[in-house]
């Protein structure tokens, strides 16, 4: 590893707390493996974005020798735009610029085991705080932060239904802090309305921010709207030594194959092969031809999650892609 960069790759948040506590896990990743060089950059909302920090991972910092890989993380939970196009037309662009290191890029975090145990922790610290409830008539909603993309929305559905699936609530919803539908009060007021007595909030997300300020705001909201409610709510979950272990697999997963099958190794993101994404690319080379190479970071710093590739990531979903889209649903309900 001593010719190789890790590079973790946040979103970025208009807070700067949110971003410190990104640099601040990865100074404790670093001390779990001190021998390692990690690299941080964020897609936006910072002073070192994706095309900056990709070349920044290419070059030695530290005396040992040139470098020769870098290895992207991309430390975000699920696949939009952002995961799906930008990056890897970050990368690309990065591959010309140094043709002498080879980049690989690792799947982001995803909704897995691993989340689906933080989530079950939650759940269950929150019912202890309100001395343990009847299940029956405790609704769960998993809030997350919402995307124009479909399949990353439904990445959280399906961690509603291995939750609904394993326990005993009547009502276990999803619900989204922008873009995406439903919003928390929507489900809130469903969930009372079919005789819910407790609900629990469980933030989907890594890391503080403007988000995580917007749900407190809705909560105390929604308590002084429901009085005869008990409402628990957790707190985002970066910091669990569960996302360490997580990366830790990820990556030695990777570097055996690699052993094995070498350059193949590489794993696939979605939308890699699509006609789309080899049209982002080229847009995001053409980018760089006439305005520099940190234009593609600095051209993010207003989109807010709109996707900078809407219209065509609209088309790829309507295309016969994978990518299927579906209006968003409910979780089943054992109510009568």
């Amino acid at each position: 590893m001593h010719d190789t960069t890790l590079l973790l790759v946040g979103h970025g948040s208009r807070q700067p707390a949110g971003n410190a506590e990104i640099e601040r896990f990865a100074a404790l990743w670093r001390e779990r493996h001190p021998d390692w060089r990690i690299d941080v950059c964020f897609i936006e909302y910072a002073d070192v974005l994706l095309d900056a920090g990709l070349d920044r991972a290419a070059h030695s910092s530290n005396g040992s020798g040139s470098i020769r890989r870098v290895i992207v993380i991309p430390f975000i939970l699920n696949a939009a735009g952002h995961v799906k196009m930008e990056m890897p037309a970050a990368i690309a662009a990065a591959r010309a610029r140094h043709p002498d290191v080879r980049f690989d890029c690792l799947r982001h975090l995803g909704m897995g085991p691993e989340v689906l145990a933080i989530l079950e922790d939650q759940r269950t610290t929150l019912l202890h705080s309100l001395d343990m409830p009847d299940p029956r008539s405790t609704g769960v909603i998993l809030l997350g932060r919402g995307s124009s993309d479909a399949g990353a929305n439904g990445e959280l559905a399906k961690m509603a239904r291995w939750i609904f699936e394993a326990a005993n609530h009547d009502l276990v919803d999803i619900a989204f802090t922008g873009v995406a539908w439903p919003r928390l009060e929507t489900v809130v007021q469903r969930q009372v309305r079919l005789g819910m007595t407790q609900i629990l909030v469980i933030p989907v997300y890594l890391f503080t921010g403007v988000l995580i300020e917007r749900i407190a705001a809705q909560l105390v909201r929604l308590r002084r709207q429901y009085p005869q409610i008990a409402f628990a709510a957790s707190e985002h979950f970066g910091f669990d030594p569960r996302i360490a272990a997580l990366l830790d697999a990820r990556l030695a997963a990777h570097l055996a194959a690699d052993l094995e099958h070498g350059d193949a190794a590489s794993s696939l993101l979605e939308c890699d092969g699509c006609k789309y994404r080899q049209a982002a690319e080229e847009d995001h080379l053409h980018d760089h031809s006439h305005t520099g190479a940190h234009a593609h970071g600095a051209g993010h710093a207003a989109h807010g999650h709109a996707d900078t590739h809407a219209n065509a990531h609209a088309d790829h979903q309507h295309a016969g892609h994978a990518h299927h889209h579906h209006p968003h649903t409910t979780t089943p309900h054992r109510h009568a």
